[in-house]
């Protein structure tokens, strides 16, 4: 007996399951879902089996051996992401013809970046709030890969990434230049050491932090001979495992700074262990507008007109 899969029309509560049924998918599976969607198991189980219902199809199978989605669930998948992007469209589009920016604006920051005073988010959320009131903007931290990734893809408007490349299909516009130094902490045998008198073998011994991306050229120089015992992206973890004693790790000088006053870091042979980051906020390279993430960009602009050095790369 052949199966009909009828569809009438879609309204909000439909759109919801969808919304639900993208994000399960996306996490891999229903209990990754419940922090992002901030709702419990159970009801996003009653929005699948409901969907399923209402489609007349097995999207996916969960059970012991995990989360997968069927052939038809694929299928439903990639037009629930066409048709969600079709309507955010329509809602920019719309948006774009008021007279104030209005809509959403999807900010990422890598860590320690909203709270550092060189790039000014405070400022910059505060200059852009007061000319588009209207406008709900949403602020997360994530992976500098994974921002590159969602801003080209369109589920970012705009992100605040260390760089050490330039993407076709990103604009960039550089905000300040790090300094990385090579640091250890102060139980490490080297901490102690007067950088005369600590070779290249030893440094290169060391088990060393790094943060898991294919490295620029300066970064390589500085890298490719050395321990990579561990990977850690954020600097938050990787001051930790220098704190252990075990690992060191280049971190920018102002992350290091407050620990290297108090004795607890110190900066192995600085004259040469060192290289170049770049701060940058991207977005993505677009002749469709929209008014808020323009706004936004205006505003990081003039408020980072002055006083900045060249881009390292």
């Amino acid at each position: 007996m052949t199966i009909k899969h009828s569809l009438g029309q879609l309204g909000d509560y439909e759109i919801k399951q969808l919304k639900v049924f993208k994000a399960v998918t996306e996490c891999g599976g229903f209990s990754a879902a419940e922090a992002l969607l901030n709702i419990s198991r159970p009801t996003i189980s009653i929005h699948i089996a409901n969907l399923e219902s209402r489609l007349n199809l097995t999207l996916c199978r969960r059970g012991r051996g995990g989360f997968a989605l069927t052939r038809e669930g694929e299928v439903v998948y990639q037009q629930t992401r066409q048709l969600l992007e079709a309507l955010e469209g329509f809602r920019n589009t719309i948006n774009n013809l008021s007279s104030t920016p209005s809509g959403k604006l999807r900010v990422a920051l890598s860590d320690s970046f909203a709270n550092d005073p060189r790039c000014d988010f405070a400022t910059i959320i505060n200059h852009y709030a007061r000319q588009a009131p209207d406008v709900e903007v949403t602020v997360d931290v994530a992976h500098m890969v994974e921002m590159e990734r969602k801003v080209l893809n369109d589920e970012l408007d705009l992100a605040f990434i260390p760089y050490h490349r330039h993407l076709e299909g990103l604009d960039y516009i550089h905000l300040f230049s790090d300094r990385c130094y090579l640091y250890c902490g102060a139980s490490h045998p080297l901490f102690a050491e007067e950088d005369s008198r600590i070779s290249a073998a030893q440094i290169n011994a060391i088990p060393l932090v790094h943060a898991g991306l294919q490295p620029h050229e300066e970064v390589y120089q500085q890298i490719s001979e050395m321990n990579l015992a561990a990977i850690s992206y954020h600097y938050e973890t990787r001051v930790a495992l220098i704190l252990s004693g075990i690992y060191g790790s280049f971190l920018p000088e102002n992350i290091a700074q407050p620990y290297a006053k108090t004795g607890q870091l110190r900066a192995l042979c600085p004259q040469t262990r060192h290289y170049s980051l770049g701060v940058a906020v991207i977005s993505k390279r677009s002749t469709q507008p929209n008014r808020a993430r323009s706004l936004f960009i205006q505003t990081v602009r003039a408020l980072h007109r002055h006083g900045k050095p060249d881009a390292p790369y």
